[in-house]
């Protein structure tokens, strides 16, 4: 039985491998009769002698170029395929895929109309296909100014239930920006990023959703600037600028840190979640007020958000290690906060370069000690910024 079972597994084997099921089925029936003839009459007429004898040679000729000529294509592939596969892989399958190369030259040519016959038609064939569907949508959205007819053709691979999230997240946000860039319309586009926001809440793709809405107001006033240029009034350059004794009253003036600070504050009350205006704020925290405690805060707050990248919780971590550095922490205080990314990302090259600068943290140390010898530090108005669980106040307001 189990000889059998064998067999009878190879003869489904060599049928589902083969071009050609019902000829291969023929060859076998065939053999089987002419084995069979074989062994029943050719085999016990020679055993005769004499006439019956050279008869049977005779037939078995027959019977052996029967064999050949059904079998001489088998034959020789079992002998040609292991080389030739070499070179054209084989009877491997390939894996049917979309071809775009039509669309594509049809678009090089500005035909997009027939650019997007020739998506269409493959898509008809792999409905699920993100590329062709972003190339479809790219295609109406730059090329026949169709941003309705391309924001239907993502929003309709969008609902799709088994969308992988981050082609969805990807063609949201390449929607946006087309809002943005060819439209001029924030509102739209942040719309559609907050899609993103409510369709995969608590997740990375989320957090970077939020961080581009928290600055769409820049990118829109640049757009509206490059629509709506304003005349520039460029000051009379200096006369006799070689001839002065000093030019200190020509360099411009550097943006006051309270001020900003204060802009930061309120636009964190808008857009809580904005990493690098968050960031910024705690650096002038460390370095403007001389607070370490409030940077600290700020800091610990990116550490401590979820769904950051390894390498961004590193990049917080070692900034406050600098800001703690310059604040006058002491080397236990900062060897604690780069221990954080070793302990955090054991593995990652962000722990291997943390296990580096600890081991010349002395080094740093010295370094700054011989920058700034005998620094003191002034007084300051306490609770300057931001407090947790209190509402978000400008440094000036305090």
């Amino acid at each position: 039985m189990v000889i059998i079972g064998l067999v009878g597994w190879l003869f489904f084997f060599m049928l589902k491998r083969s071009d050609e099921p019902a000829k291969l089925v023929f060859k076998w029936i065939f053999t089987a009769l002419v084995g069979g003839f074989f062994f029943l009459v050719i085999a016990p007429e020679g055993q005769k002698g004499g006439f019956d004898a050279i008869q049977s040679i005779i037939l078995t000729l027959i019977c052996g170029i029967a064999m050949a000529v059904t079998w001489r294509h088998s034959l020789i592939d079992l002998i040609a395929n292991p080389i030739a596969s070499l070179y054209d892989g084989g009877k491997e399958r390939v894996e049917p895929k979309p071809m775009y190369s039509i669309a594509l030259s049809k678009r090089k040519l500005n035909r997009p109309i027939e650019a997007i016959a020739a998506i269409r038609e493959q898509l008809a064939k792999f409905p699920n296909d993100f590329e062709g569907v972003t190339l479809l949508a790219s295609i109406q959205a730059e090329d026949t100014q169709d941003l309705p007819g391309a924001e239907i053709t993502f929003n309709h691979f969008c609902e799709r239930k088994d969308a992988p999230p981050l082609q969805v997240a990807a063609a949201l946000t390449q929607l946006a920006d087309w809002h943005l860039k060819l439209a001029q319309d924030a509102d739209s586009a942040r719309a559609v990023l907050e899609k993103i926001i409510a369709r995969f809440p608590d997740t990375p793709l989320a957090a970077q959703a939020a961080q581009r809405v928290a600055h769409l107001g820049g990118a829109e006033k640049i757009l509206l600037a490059a629509h709506d240029r304003q005349a520039m009034f460029v000051p009379a350059g200096v006369n006799n600028l070689g001839l002065m004794d000093s030019t200190k009253h020509l360099i411009p003036e550097e943006t006051d840190p309270a001020r900003l600070a204060a802009e930061y504050v309120k636009h964190l009350e808008q857009h809580p979640l904005d990493t690098e205006v968050r960031e910024k704020l705690a650096v002038i925290y460390a370095r403007h007020y001389q607070r370490l405690d409030l940077a600290t805060m700020e800091l610990t707050q990116l550490i401590e958000e979820p769904n950051q990248s390894a390498k961004s919780v590193a990049h917080w971590l070692n900034l406050l290690a600098n800001l703690q550095i310059k604040g006058g922490a002491d080397c236990e205080t900062v060897r604690a906060t780069l221990e954080k990314i070793v302990e955090r990302f054991p593995g990652l090259p962000v722990a291997e370069i943390a296990q580096s600068r600890l081991a010349r943290l002395k080094l740093e140390f010295k370094g700054e000690e011989e920058k700034t010898p005998g620094k003191k530090l002034g007084v300051y108005e306490q609770n300057v910024g931001l407090k947790y669980g209190s509402p978000y106040r400008s440094p000036r307001q305090l």
